[in-house]
């Protein structure tokens, strides 16, 4: 008895009981169709239309699988909304606030502002106290010293957005205001994923003590970003490149040097 229990264990043919039959050939190649030719209807609705067009029963989770195995959307539904309007060079800008902890840990607000074409950083505004409808407009018009003004700028429902001064100061200059989808950061991507690489890739490493010293280093950090750190959403190239600025030489292998950037926290290769 014993023999046959351990010789049961350690088999390496355990027999088991056979599952349950997954769906048929025909059936999934009738929810994908639906799927490609429906793409905006849901598994519950697919399930529900199949099971009523072919007299079946069918589970909406049967169509969930099936599609997380089978389906491969074939981007018809084109680019977003927001990508699309900023198809044109220093057409779209994103704004976004965020705050950043001093080494004496003093709060500071800082509003980035960035080119959604290029992917360039346009430059920061830095303010030491609150923000409020001036302080904003102050922080906006040192972010965007000395550059061509675009047609567009979107920003989210931030509350600090919602100043008349802000959309009065908008209206001035000349630049439609357009708002993301609300409750919905996917819609606002760019900007947030560009505050989430200055965080990891520099504030998070760098200290800084005021905010002189601040505006400073963020100056070096646009300077980097801008014209030496490639980007993989625009093929290997840095934004410069992007906004029609010149490319850089290739280095050679054998006779090289490496460049420092931000105080050290970047090097790069460069000609020796």
């Amino acid at each position: 008895m014993t023999e046959l229990k351990f010789k049961w264990l350690y088999a390496s043919g355990r027999q088991h009981k056979p599952g349950p039959k997954g769906p048929g050939q025909a059936l999934v190649q009738a929810i994908l169709e639906a799927k490609r030719c429906n793409p905006h209807l849901g598994c519950p609705k697919i399930a529900q239309q199949l099971a009523r067009s072919f007299g079946i029963e069918l589970d909406k989770d049967v169509v969930r699988r099936v599609l997380a195995t089978h389906y491969r959307p074939d981007g018809q539904d084109g680019p977003s909304w927001l990508t699309l309007l900023g198809h044109s060079k220093d057409s779209l800008w994103s704004v976004d606030l965020f705050r950043a902890e001093s080494i004496l840990l003093k709060t500071y607000w800082i509003l980035l502002v960035m080119d959604l074409y290029t992917r360039r950083i346009i430059g920061f505004g830095v303010q030491g106290v609150a923000v409020d409808g001036p302080a904003l407009c102050r922080m906006f018009h040192q972010a965007i010293s000395g550059q061509p003004l675009p047609q567009r700028v979107s920003f989210d429902h931030d509350p600090l957005f919602e100043f008349q001064r802000w959309q009065a100061n908008l209206r001035i200059l000349g630049i439609e205001s357009v708002r993301t989808v609300p409750y919905v950061p996917v819609s606002h991507p760019f900007v947030e994923r560009l505050i989430g690489t200055v965080r990891r890739e520099y504030l998070d490493r760098m200290f800084f003590g005021n905010q002189k010293d601040l505006e400073q280093k963020l100056e070096q950090l646009k300077t980097y970003y801008n014209e030496f750190r490639v980007h993989q959403s625009l093929n290997g190239a840095t934004p410069e490149e992007k906004g029609g600025g010149s490319t850089v030489a290739a280095v050679s292998l054998e006779h090289h040097d490496w460049q420092r950037h931000c105080h050290g926290l970047f090097q790069l290769p460069i000609a020796a």
